[in-house]
């Protein structure tokens, strides 16, 4: 699975970091997301289905598994 973050779109809610700690951060200027890592571990692929539809904007897009 591949993680990417559309920045124009994302507004810092951080319920990505709540749900996925190990695959999201916020940016410490500005709060919008940030990767950990693009190509999270088999055992995050769940975490990181439920931030991207706890995404009240939609910015995180998957793709592969």
């Amino acid at each position: 699975m591949d993680v990417a973050i559309d920045h124009e779109r994302c507004i810092g809610a951080g319920q990505c970091v709540l749900i996925a700690p190990e695959v999201f951060d916020q940016g410490e200027h500005d709060g919008l997301a940030v990767l950990r890592t693009g190509r999270p571990d088999a055992a995050h692929h769940p975490a990181v289905r439920e931030a991207r539809e706890a995404c009240p904007v939609g910015a995180i897009a998957l793709s592969g598994n």
